[in-house]
C-alpha cells in the first residue's frame, strides 16, 4: 500500500480592505483503495477546521490615516488571543468584545506616526495564525497639548477643589464632547460630575456635591488624536493625581460677625471676625464682601494690600502688608489676621472687603486651609459671581450641566495601586501647601519683603515647578509687579 503523503499549508493574504490570515488544514492524500478501518480513512472522514481569518482596519500599508481613526480589528472565524498596536514604546490601549472575536482601541492615535499592529488569532482547533501589519497617521496643523492643570501633582486638596485644565488652543465647539470624554477621572469611590466649558480654551471639572474626605483622584487626559478644530489635534496623553484632605467646610456669617470651622462634620473652631464694611466710594470701589460658597485658591504668609483707583496723597491711599492670608476670590477678597481695628471683631463689619480674624485665628487657619476647602459668606447684598475665582459652586447643577457638551459622567473606581504610580507626566506640577496663585488672580499681588515674610516651604520648590499667574492674558512669575485691589483689607 502506498505511503500517505500528508502536507501542511498557512497562508496570509493582504488586500486592501484589510487582513486576512487564515491557517491549520491538513490534506491527507492516497493511492489505491482504502478499507473503512484504515487509519487514513478515518481521517478523509474528518472534515479540517475552518483558517482563522482577521480583518484589520486601518489596513496594511496605509497613509494619511485621521488621528481619531480607531483601530479595529476582527474575526470572523476563530478568536483573537493577542493584539498589539504600538509606535516605539508607545502601546495603544483596547478592549475585546465579546468572545475575543473584536478588539478595538479605546483612544486615538498620535499625529504624524507610524504604528506597528501585531494580531495573533486561533481557529476552532487551536491552530494558530501570526499576522503584521503597519500603518501612517497624518501630521497636526497644530497640536492641542495642556498648558496647566490645578491641582498640582500630589497635592492635599479640600472637598470642594475642581480639576481645571487649560490648553494652548482654543477649542472648536463641535470637538469639545470628544475632548471631554478625553478627560477621564477616577476616583476611589465614584461619583457623579461633569465638564464645564469656562472658556474656548479652559474646561473644568466639578461633582455634583462634594468630594468624599481622604479620597485619591487621578485625571487622565487621553489627548493624542482627539480632534480639537480644523486641523488641530491631541499630541499626547498625560496624567495628574491628587488626594482630598479633611473636610474643611467654613461658615462665615457677617451678621454676627463669626466663623465656624467644621473638620469631618465636627466644629474645630469658632473665630470673631469682620467683613466689608459696605457702601462705594467716588473712585468706584466696592465694600462689601460677596456672598455665596467660595473656595480657598492659595495660602500666604503676607500679602501687600494697595488702594485701588486711589493714589498716595489722595484721601483713602493705602499700601501696607498683611499677615496670614488666605485667597477667596479673584476680586481681592482673603481671610487674613486683622491689622487693625481689633474692637471690630465680632461687633462690626470694618474693611474694605477682606474678612478678618484674630491673629491666632488667621494663623491657624493659614496653616491648616487646602486649597479647594469651601467657604460660604453670608449677611452681605453683593453676591458672589461663578467666574469671580473659583466661585463654581455658585452654579447650581442643573446651569453647570449647561456648560457641558459631553453631560454628566461618573468617575472610574480606581483600583488599589498608590496614585503616587501615577505622577504628572504634564508640562506643569505644584506642591501641597502653601500654595501659589492659580490661574485667573488677575489683581493679586505677593508681598515677599523678606526670607521671613516667605510662604514656608515655597524656596523649597524648583521654579519651573510654581504655578503661573495669568494677569489680562498674561503669565508672571514671582514676585509680581504692583497690582491695585479693589477689595484689600
Amino acid at each position: 500500500m502506498a505511503r500517505p503523503a500528508v502536507r501542511n499549508e498557512r497562508w496570509l493574504v493582504a488586500g486592501a480592505a484589510g487582513l486576512v490570515l487564515a491557517g491549520g488544514i491538513t490534506y491527507v492524500a492516497t493511492t489505491g483503495p482504502v478499507a473503512a478501518g484504515h487509519p487514513a480513512a478515518q481521517r478523509l472522514t474528518s472534515k479540517p477546521a475552518p483558517p482563522a481569518v482577521v480583518t484589520v482596519t486601518p489596513a496594511d500599508g496605509a497613509a494619511m490615516v485621521a488621528p481619531d481613526t480607531q483601530v479595529q480589528i476582527t474575526a470572523s472565524v476563530g478568536t483573537l488571543t493577542q493584539v498589539t498596536v504600538v509606535s516605539g514604546n508607545f502601546a495603544v490601549t483596547g478592549q475585546y468584545g465579546p468572545g475575543s472575536t473584536s478588539w478595538s482601541a479605546r483612544w486615538g492615535l498620535k499625529p504624524a506616526t507610524s504604528y506597528t499592529v501585531t494580531v495573533v488569532a486561533r481557529n476552532s482547533k487551536g491552530a494558530a495564525t501570526t499576522g503584521v501589519t503597519h500603518f501612517t497617521t497624518r501630521s497636526a496643523a497644530r497640536v492641542l497639548q495642556v498648558s496647566s492643570i490645578a491641582p498640582g501633582s500630589g497635592e492635599t486638596a479640600g472637598v470642594g477643589m475642581p480639576i481645571i485644565v487649560d490648553f494652548n488652543y482654543d477649542v472648536a465647539r463641535p470637538d469639545r464632547a470628544a475632548v471631554e470624554h478625553a478627560l477621564e477621572v477616577g476616583s476611589d469611590v465614584p461619583v457623579t460630575g461633569a465638564w464645564f466649558w469656562a472658556s474656548g480654551s479652559e474646561v473644568i471639572f466639578r461633582p455634583q456635591s462634594y468630594w468624599p474626605a481622604h479620597e485619591r483622584v487621578l485625571l487622565t487626559a487621553h489627548l493624542a488624536g482627539v480632534p480639537g478644530g480644523p486641523g488641530l489635534w491631541g499630541g499626547s496623553d498625560l496624567s495628574r493625581s491628587f488626594t482630598i484632605g479633611d473636610s474643611h467646610l467654613v461658615k462665615v456669617n457677617l451678621k454676627t460677625d463669626r466663623a465656624y470651622f467644621y473638620t469631618n462634620g465636627s466644629l474645630a473652631r469658632t473665630i470673631l471676625v469682620s467683613g466689608g464694611m459696605g457702601g462705594y466710594d467716588s473712585f468706584g470701589n466696592d465694600f462689601y464682601t460677596t456672598s455665596g460658597v467660595h473656595l480657598t485658591m492659595g495660602s500666604y504668609n503676607s500679602v501687600w494690600m494697595t488702594s485701588p483707583n486711589i493714589k498716595p496723597g489722595q484721601s483713602g491711599y493705602y499700601h501696607e502688608i498683611v499677615y496670614d492670608d488666605v485667597q477667596i476670590s479673584d476680586s481681592g477678597e482673603y481671610m487674613h489676621q486683622s491689622p487693625g481695628g481689633l474692637w471690630c471683631l465680632g461687633h462690626e463689619n470694618c474693611s474694605h472687603g477682606c474678612v478678618r480674624m484674630t491673629a491666632d485665628g488667621a494663623a491657624w487657619w493659614r496653616h491648616t486651609a487646602y486649597r479647594g476647602d469651601p467657604v460660604t459668606i453670608t449677611g452681605t447684598p453683593r453676591v458672589l459671581a461663578w467666574d469671580n475665582g473659583w466661585g463654581y459652586w455658585q452654579e447650581p447643577w442643573s446651569a453647570w450641566l449647561k456648560g457641558s457638551s459631553a453631560g454628566p459622567v461618573t468617575t472610574t473606581a480606581l483600583a488599589d495601586a498608590s496614585p503616587g504610580a501615577a505622577a504628572s507626566a504634564g508640562p506643569t506640577s505644584g506642591a501641597a501647601r502653601p500654595f501659589a496663585p492659580m490661574p485667573g488672580n488677575r489683581r493679586l499681588k505677593q508681598a515677599r519683603p523678606a526670607a521671613a515674610h516667605r510662604p514656608p516651604g515655597l524656596g523649597s520648590i524648583p521654579p519651573s515647578q510654581r504655578r503661573d499667574l495669568r494677569i489680562a492674558g498674561r503669565r508672571f512669575r514671582f514676585p509680581l509687579p504692583d497690582v491695585h485691589d479693589p477689595r484689600h483689607r
